[in-house]
């Protein structure tokens, strides 16, 4: 069965239009709850970032979840893995995260975790579809949920992080520059990285509710590379809004996107004999990637564009790294999701060990030019299916003679056609990338 709201990543869209908004809201926490309650008591925890828009869908959530007997425990502003974790440690049916991720304020969604952590299994989601489309009823008086607030959140998700690293790690002498996007990192990573000896300045880490993610962290770097220069700082970390994506800018004030990221932490892994199988990618994953780890002999895959796919994969392997080029990073030896902070501990490890710089150390992966362009469709079909995009694509992945590849796709969450060409001459990539976005905004129109 196809999903009627659920997308790679849970519920997302713009605040006020359908489905985002406070009714719909409502009866999805009483779906939910329904759901888990099919599978016994039934405790959520609900957490979010910071959106204003957040303190309204929570309110509503709360009342769907209470009303389906739900008992619901409020987390407050925390990163996105911060939920995944604390839904396993308080053996919670599930965990629901208010959150649009790397979007501006005026966008907002729901994600959800199971009880263990993990992406809602694809049942359980089509489960709360069938029910959404049902009339909503309330459990008997006696039956109706509590709502309770776990007050030391943050504190239990901070040793959870430290904990990523050995016991006695420091990094004192090292200084750095956190770019928390004014968003659910803003509290906890600054106190993670200055308990573990770091010296730290913090950019964009007062939230007022519209400014999350604007001008500033994974999507905007700019002011973390200034700041870095600035600073004379060793390096900059970026986080997104949620906490679930990581970039880095070293020393010279070059961004270090998550392939280059991914490629320290899996080099590390294999030269301490820690590396379980090999690294799961995307289709957008560089293609230096993929060859400087054959130069390691680490097997490398490729998944679907989404996290979700990336765990789904290493999961289906019984691997332990994965990630995207946008900064997802996932470290299954430490925790069951996508967490920047933990994958930043691990990249800082891992300079710690070569006694390296981020500078130094992303040099063994020689990135091949990549172009993407993203074009804005208004719905109805899809441009890639239509004949003129099929056929120009093939006649550029031609062209390249097995040197490149051409990769098109709708995104998961806006209405955009991703046109990628990579290859190893960047003015012919972009050439091919702007003829090809050209066509895909044609047949749109």
């Amino acid at each position: 069965m196809s999903k009627k709201y659920f997308g790679t990543d849970g519920i997302r869209g713009r605040v006020g239009e359908y489905p985002i908004t406070p009714d719909f809201m409502l009866k999805l926490g009483w779906a939910a709850g329904m759901a888990f309650r099919k599978m016994g008591a039934c405790k959520v925890l609900v957490g979010k970032d910071t959106r204003i828009s957040g303190y309204m869908f929570e309110s509503a959530l709360e009342a769907g979840l209470t009303s389906a007997g739900a008992d619901v425990m409020l987390l407050g502003p925390m990163p996105t893995p911060a939920i995944a974790y604390l839904t396993r440690t308080f053996q919670a049916q599930a965990g629901i995260v208010i959150s649009a991720s790397h979007n501006p304020h005026d966008d907002n969604g729901i994600k959800f975790f199971s009880g263990q952590g993990t992406k809602l299994p694809d049942d359980i989601e089509l489960m709360i579809e069938e029910l959404l489309d049902t009339p909503m009823t309330v459990v008997e008086s006696s039956k109706i949920g509590k709502v309770s607030r776990i007050n030391d959140a943050s504190g239990r998700y901070i040793e959870f992080c430290k904990g990523s690293v050995p016991t006695g790690t420091s990094f004192s002498g090292l200084k750095i520059v956190v770019d928390c996007a004014h968003g659910a990192t803003y509290k906890v990573a600054p106190s993670v990285f200055r308990e573990l000896g770091a010296d730290v300045v913090v950019l964009s880490a007062q939230p007022n509710g519209l400014n999350i993610n604007h001008n500033c962290g994974s999507t905007h770097t700019e002011a973390l590379q200034a700041a870095v220069l600035a600073e004379q700082a060793d390096l900059g970390i970026a986080f997104d809004g949620d906490g679930d994506r990581v970039l880095m800018v070293d020393h010279t004030g070059t961004v270090v996107d998550g392939d280059e990221l991914l490629f320290i932490i899996a080099r590390d892994l294999h030269g301490r004999g820690k590396l379980q199988g090999g690294v799961v990618g995307t289709l957008m994953s560089n293609l230096g990637l993929e060859l400087a780890l054959a130069d390691l002999d680490i097997p490398f895959v490729r998944a679907n564009v989404g996290d979700r796919y990336v765990i789904s994969e290493l999961l289906e392997r019984n691997w332990v790294i994965g990630g995207e080029n946008s900064g997802h990073i996932v470290c299954f030896d430490h925790t069951t999701t996508g967490d920047a902070i933990i994958a930043a501990l691990q990249v800082l490890m891992a300079l710690k060990a070569r006694n390296e710089g981020l500078a130094q150390s992303r040099q063994a992966l020689r990135k091949c030019p990549q172009v993407l362009i993203n074009v804005r469709f208004g719905g109805g079909v899809s441009p890639l299916e239509h004949e003129k995009v099929k056929q120009a694509s093939e006649r550029v992945t031609e062209a390249m003679a097995g040197r490149g590849r051409v990769l098109l796709r709708k995104s998961g969450t806006e209405p955009l056609v991703r046109v990628m060409v990579e290859g190893e001459d960047e003015a012919q990539v972009r050439g091919y990338a702007e003829e090809l976005a050209k066509l895909v905004t044609e047949v749109s129109a």
